[in-house]
């Protein structure tokens, strides 16, 4: 994958890869997809629900597959076998090639299709003008994560099957002492009818743009969106890089939630106290500094997608 420190300019590769390389680079990246996610996918596989980690798949609308296909990204060429022992790398690439975005050449090889790069330009300045404006803000830390309370204040119907930490009375209490200050739109229109005027701005679709920045966890999570919606133009092991951040910000998330997770080992971030509010300020910082070097590089790799539309 081409590399940059971020927000600095990527040059796309045009390299050819060897099945011996193309075929190396798979096996780390499905190793490493086992080793974040590996036991879930196989419970998901089988019917189970998870409250925290199914968000990463149905929220996003993502398949398994997304995250477990390794592709190179725009600009490689994987080169296809020989005859001798290559039929299960030969299947890797007939598979590859019937997917959209993919291009057989004429010595049988795979790459992205250049003709779905120009296809994705709009998408590709749409997300890159959501990507300038989320870091053109300084990260604001204050919300304590109360967006996952909003949505369980006074209703009697949660999102998740799991019980309420404090019960409802309490939950609301909490919600009640501490001011909204979601500033995410896809976050926000989950909201119940109570809690969305407390909230201190009425976010919309069309103002999204205006209220973007990177303290949030979910615009941290949306770069895992970015990559998979632009698939397969974006190398999978950045898409990767961002699912594993999206991970850690989706568990912070609920570990701040007003639901009892711990049977499921998820230990709270009690964010109606002092020192609770404090701890996720730290983890939420942290996972904010993390954002920052991945929308760069994110940023950058789609100005040189751009580049070679």
């Amino acid at each position: 994958m081409p590399s940059a420190a971020p927000g600095q300019p990527i040059e796309l590769s045009n390299a050819v890869l060897s099945p011996a390389t193309w075929q190396a680079r798979r096996a780390e990246h499905e190793s490493r997809v086992e080793d974040l996610v590996g036991p879930y996918l196989r419970s998901r596989a089988q019917g189970e629900k998870h409250p925290v980690l199914d968000f990463l798949f149905t929220y996003y609308s993502a398949r398994p597959s997304h995250i477990r296909r390794w592709h190179p990204g725009y600009g490689v060429l994987l080169a296809a076998p020989g005859t001798a022992g290559g039929r299960d790398l030969a299947r890797v690439l007939d598979e590859l090639s019937t997917l959209r975005g993919y291009a057989r050449t004429r010595d049988g090889g795979v790459t992205v299709d250049p003709a779905f790069l120009d296809e994705r330009r709009g998408a590709l300045l749409a997300t890159c003008a959501l990507l300038d404006a989320t870091a053109s803000r300084p990260a604001r830390l204050g919300c304590f994560g109360l967006h996952e309370w909003a949505m369980v204040y006074r209703t009697d119907a949660p999102r998740h099957s799991v019980p309420l930490r404090l019960g409802p009375a309490a939950t609301e209490t909490v919600v009640e002492s501490m001011p909204l200050r979601c500033t995410h739109f896809d976050a926000f229109r989950f909201f119940t009818d109570a809690a969305r005027p407390r909230n201190e701005s009425t976010l919309t679709r069309r103002t999204q743009i205006d209220h973007e920045q990177p303290g949030c966890l979910h615009a941290t999570m949306d770069l895992y969106r970015a990559c998979i919606t632009l698939a397969p133009l974006i190398p999978a092991e950045l898409t990767l890089d961002a699912f594993e951040l999206a991970l850690t910000a989706r568990e912070l998330d609920m570990r701040a939630s007003p639901y009892d997770l711990r049977d499921l080992g998820y230990l709270p971030v009690e964010i109606e106290t002092a020192a609770g509010r404090a701890e996720y300020v730290r983890e939420q910082s942290a996972i904010a500094d993390r954002g920052v070097e991945l929308r760069g590089t994110l940023r950058s790799y789609l100005g040189a997608l751009l580049d070679a539309c």
